[in-house]
């Protein structure tokens, strides 16, 4: 959909190659790439140059579609007429750096971000801090130039060449509204030490989200009931197989209504919280997940224990698919009839639940 239009005359080759074959989405990665992609590219009557954007492939589900989507961009090179190059981001972990590894006739460039010179990166976060500060003080704080010079850069140093971190601060900063300063504040008073690695920043911003979402007037009983609320909801969220909408995750987690949305309505800084709690609840980066579920790393308050996390989950799928699931769930009437509709008998919770129950066992 993206291709067809950013690129019109890719449109009618793409409704073509669709009509032609109704069940492609069905078929293999490489079935898809070739019918979709190559086929209406190669028939495109100007050369280009065209480029592909693929962000954050590590965040694929499938380590082994991860290595059969790299090689099927690498047969880009097989159109000898358009010119293509592919953009593509990812952290190096083990299956796409593999997968490069099988493609050494292919020419690619690599960037490691953690190269590039700091003063250019650091330039970089200062304008992206300058340019969300400056909406969020023309929304909320009404002193002009707020928040000024030194608090921005005081901010990119705490940010240690992360843009994560800047805009978890951010977010952080913005969602505190008419509070949008006092947060400020508390990030600029809980800044580490200046030459702690960029991890330790990162996890300094975490653990300052976290805090903060609970009140400091609950009682000491209310807050530490607060914290395993959280531990027990964001170790659901953050070893999901599949992102679920906070109403199935309250549901899987065995609590009517939206639960879920509810516990973490503060903690937008670091997920994505749609309004819609049928839409799909997502980590805005999977640092995050590395985060919680370090004990070294982790204020011990919100460590997540992933084997603990896991036999939840567990938990959770085997109790409703013993209350959910019945003989002829789909009522197609007879053995042997195919359901034409089963995922509209199935909710999301329960589909989740007999995909991944073994999994977590």
């Amino acid at each position: 959909m993206q291709f067809a239009r950013s690129v019109p005359a890719l449109r009618q080759h793409i409704c073509t190659a669709v009509a032609e074959r109704g069940d492609i989405a069905s078929q293999s990665l490489s079935d898809q790439w070739q019918h979709l992609v190559l086929r209406p590219l190669s028939k495109l009557p100007e050369a280009g140059p065209y480029v592909v954007v693929v962000d954050a492939l590590d965040e694929c589900d499938n380590e082994d579609n991860v290595q059969i989507i790299v090689r099927l961009l690498a047969e880009a090179r097989s159109l000898k007429w358009v010119r293509l190059r592919v953009f593509l981001t990812t952290r190096p972990v083990v299956a796409i750096r593999h997968g490069f590894g099988q493609i050494t006739n292919t020419e690619h460039k690599d960037f490691v971000l953690h190269d590039i010179s700091p003063s250019i990166v650091d330039y970089d976060i200062k304008l992206f801090l300058e340019t969300e500060l400056q909406v969020i003080g023309q929304r909320w704080c009404s002193r002009a130039g707020w928040p000024g010079a030194e608090a921005v850069m005081q901010l990119v140093q705490s940010a240690s060449g992360l843009f994560i971190w800047a805009a978890t601060a951010c977010r952080f900063i913005g969602d505190g509204r008419r509070f949008a300063g006092r947060r400020l504040e508390t990030i600029l008073r809980n800044r580490g030490n200046a030459t702690a690695a960029p991890e330790e920043h990162l996890d300094e911003i975490y653990v300052t989200v976290l805090r903060n979402s609970v009140s400091a007037d609950y009682t000491d009983d209310e807050k530490q009931e607060q914290y395993r609320t959280l531990k027990y909801i964001l170790g659901s969220v953050v070893v999901l197989l599949s992102p679920l909408s906070t109403l199935s995750l309250s549901w899987l987690l065995q609590s009517a209504d939206d639960w879920v949305g509810q516990a973490l309505g503060d903690l937008h800084a670091i997920l994505n919280i749609p309004e819609d709690p049928a839409q799909l609840l997502r980590l805005h980066h999977p640092s995050f997940r590395d985060f919680l579920l370090n004990k070294d790393r982790c204020d011990a308050n919100f460590w997540v224990d992933e084997k603990q996390a896991h036999q939840k989950l567990l938990d959770g799928c085997i109790q409703l698919m013993t209350t959910s699931l019945k003989q002829d769930i789909c009522g197609a009437g007879a053995p042997g009839m195919l359901a034409a509709h089963m995922e509209r008998s199935l909710s999301l919770e329960l589909q989740y639940a007999c995909l991944y129950w073994i999994q977590y066992l």
